[in-house]
């Protein structure tokens, strides 16, 4: 899983080059919306997509997940379908409901019925790269492709910059997280046996946040939960203080900072600390890099990826297998 991570800067590259090749793209004419399907770690790809493009594409990106399409897919929304194993039963369901209204379709699979329904309908098919273990630690393989597409059928610009200064990023934040002193090791330490609360800031951070939340679930196998700055200081933030004797005892505090935050969400993230410093066990604040918009969102990953990972080493678990998870689906299958 160590390799996995390490693998990301490369892992984009490699996905960039290969959705440059696929033929058959649908027409961008007259395109209103775009839809992500997906869920888990497919899906993620569907919001970093969203975070990345939201202040640069004239039509929305939106990502439903669960089995139905939204009402207003039909032929002038691009649907990107994406599985990882090519059988999430979500996926497909959503997917066939949006081939039946006409939908145009592009399909982000390894294979399985996503694939094969991809040549039955004659939309295009991105394979996903092999050696990929699983679909948590493809996050640069299903996010990277619509990207790309898009990009060639004129929706977003400027994406072949963006994936340069992020691989160019995450090279540097690599070899920070693979040294002796790594600033993930001191930090899975620092939150030990207690749960992780991840705030995060705008949608940037709200995707980093949703993607440490999941890392901590899946590869430690502790409970963890997240959270939007500014949306969580209209609500979730009158919840701490009442049973600050027990909270300080369970719970570690981490906000995900980067450099395109409203100058009024970085104030609040500052009265956040201020309010939650005396009512948890520590407030720690981490910092992305990298000069845009996803390399900082893909910095702030993969440094939650390794402190997730150290986190497990720390906690003797194997952060592999997620038996929980395949009982769910055969129990599902039985049904």
């Amino acid at each position: 899983m160590f390799d996995a991570a390490a693998a990301l800067p490369d892992q984009i590259a490699t996905a960039a080059a290969s959705a440059r090749q696929v033929e058959g793209l649908p027409s961008a004419e007259g395109i209103t919306s775009v839809v992500v399907l997906g869920m888990g770690g497919s899906g993620i790809g569907g919001d970093l997509l969203a975070a990345v493009s939201g202040s640069r594409m004239r039509v929305p990106v939106v990502v439903p997940k669960g089995y139905e399409a939204p009402a207003f897919v039909g032929p002038d929304t691009l649907v990107f379908a994406v599985s990882f194993s090519g059988n999430t039963e979500e996926t497909i369901s959503a997917a066939s409901a949006a081939a039946g209204r006409g939908a145009r379709l592009v399909v982000l699979a390894a294979g399985g019925e996503m694939a094969r329904l991809a040549g039955e309908w004659g939309v295009p098919h991105l394979p996903i790269a092999d050696g990929i273990p699983m679909p948590r630690a493809g996050i640069g393989a299903v996010s990277v492709p619509p990207m790309i597409v898009l990009d060639r059928m004129g929706l977003l610009d400027g994406i072949d910059h963006d994936i340069g200064t992020t691989v160019d990023q995450l090279r540097t934040r690599r070899d920070q997280l693979t040294a002796s002193d790594s600033p993930a090791a001191t930090l899975a330490r620092r939150i030990g046996r207690t749960m992780p609360i991840v705030y995060g800031g705008g949608a940037l951070g709200d995707v980093a946040a949703l993607r440490w939340k999941a890392q901590f679930n899946e590869n430690a196998k502790v409970p963890s939960f997240e959270n939007r700055i500014p949306e969580l200081t209209h609500n979730e933030i009158c919840g701490w203080g009442q049973h600050g004797d027990v909270t300080r005892q369970v719970f570690t505090m981490l906000l995900l900072r980067h450099d395109f935050e409203h100058p009024q969400t970085r104030r609040r993230f500052e009265l956040v600390a201020e309010i939650c410093d005396e009512i948890v066990a520590e407030v720690h604040q981490v910092h992305a890099e990298g000069d845009t918009v996803m390399a900082q969102l893909f910095d702030l990953i993969l440094l939650g990826d390794y402190v997730s990972l150290e986190l497990a080493v720390q906690s003797g678990v194997d952060p592999g297998p997620v038996p929980i998870l395949e009982r769910i689906k055969a129990e599902l299958a039985t049904t």
